[in-house]
């Protein structure tokens, strides 16, 4: 019994605790926020709320379990990580595959038969890219600059970003190059290559504009400068917008957002969440919200940072760019600074599949703290030197 006891101490003190907190105090936040955004009636928790809050439950029962294996024997999975990722959106384009309602001509969720329920296989494909991307930036080593091995990397990102293209998810393809851009850079690839690539992504615009934007797609980025010509395509965040102004400094309180609860703002519970809690917690908490972006990205950098392991920091680098990408595309939405790409804000917006993705990554950083904690030998039992974070 002893013995149990003092794994338990030892699991709970190399568990990083304080991220783990951040994360769950923005899911906490988020599950409170959809249930007021999609709630009927006098109903406490909406469906679209229960299902991210048993999708929260099971995604941080699973991130402490993929704490407790080692980092590097997930690693070494790479290739079934990357056959699975690959195979479930190869499954898109099956009969499984299916749109949401406002857009049937995409792809983008696998329908899990009459449950009612669909999974979005783009989300785990980010957590497997991040991983496989790693290790495939840590075996190229010093040669990384070269033109040959930057190819490759191309070659390598270009797999998801192609699959994810082709099943109609712009935005998850715009967040895979962010996570491309970020890892690269943590790898020490030279500017001038990171300045070459962005002539050529220039110089490659007018042809993405006329051969892989839809009309909708377009549309909504004309709509950001010609409100007038576009009231349908850019009512959701001219809603949103007003929402947050309307809730002021403090907001108007949690069930009391007037936009909010008279289902004024499209998809208020997904996209457009920074909306809701603009209205109902005001300027204040969009700060604290953002704030605790800010901790959760730090906190994992920090991981990265005090890794002796190149993949280690690679991966940390991965995740970390991943929630800032999609926290900045988010927000920059509801702000009318962006399109509406469909990109989901992590941890608060409902669905099921971001909220358990997002915790597997974040599982998969509490396993390289934990794994790369410097221990010494006590009397034949390992003991913490050095917690840098605690």
């Amino acid at each position: 019994m002893s013995k149990i006891i003092a794994h338990i101490k030892t699991f709970i003190k190399e568990t990083d605790k304080i991220l783990l907190f951040f994360c769950m105090l923005l899911s906490a936040v988020g599950v409170l926020e959809v249930s007021s955004a999609s709630r009927s009636g006098d109903t406490l928790l909406s469906r679209d709320a229960r299902v991210m809050l048993i999708a929260v439950a099971a995604g941080i029962l699973l991130s402490l379990i993929i704490s407790i294996i080692d980092y590097n024997f997930i690693v070494r999975l790479w290739p079934i990580i990357a056959a699975v990722c690959i195979l479930f959106m190869l499954l898109l384009f099956t009969p499984l595959g299916v749109g949401p309602p406002s857009r049937p001509d995409v792809k983008t969720w696998l329908s899990l038969g009459s449950s009612g329920l669909y999974f979005q296989p783009s989300e785990l494909l980010k957590v497997g890219f991040i991983i496989t991307f790693a290790v495939h930036l840590d075996s190229v080593g010093e040669s990384v600059n070269s033109l040959k091995q930057l190819f490759f990397l191309f070659l390598h990102a270009a797999i998801p970003i192609a699959l994810v293209t082709f099943s109609g998810d712009m935005g998850s393809a715009l967040i895979f190059i962010l996570i491309f851009i970020a890892m690269l850079f943590t790898a020490g690839v030279y500017l001038r290559w990171f300045a070459l690539g962005g002539a050529i992504l220039a110089a490659a615009l007018p042809v993405a504009w006329k051969y892989v934007l839809t009309g909708i797609q377009k549309d909504r980025i004309y709509a950001l400068f010609d409100h007038d010509a576009y009231p349908d395509i850019i009512y959701q965040q001219e809603q949103g917008l007003r929402a947050m102004k309307n809730g002021g400094f403090f907001g108007m309180g949690i069930f009391k957002g007037a936009y909010t609860q008279s289902g004024m703002i499209p998809e208020s519970e997904n996209d457009m969440i920074f909306s809701v809690i603009g209205e109902e917690f005001g300027l204040l908490g969009c700060l604290v919200v953002l704030l605790l972006f800010v901790l959760v990205i730090l906190r994992i950098m920090k991981t990265g940072k005090n890794a002796k392991d190149k993949t280690v920091s690679l991966i940390c680098s991965g995740v970390a760019s991943m929630v800032m990408a999609q926290v900045l595309v988010n927000v920059g939405m509801c702000l009318e600074l962006l399109p509406v790409i469909g990109i989901t804000l992590p941890f608060l917006s409902a669905g099921g599949s971001s909220n358990l993705c997002i915790y597997i990554a974040i599982g998969l950083v509490l396993s390289l703290r934990r794994y790369t904690l410097e221990k010494d030998i006590v009397n034949f039992r390992y003991k913490n030197i050095s917690t840098p974070f605690a």
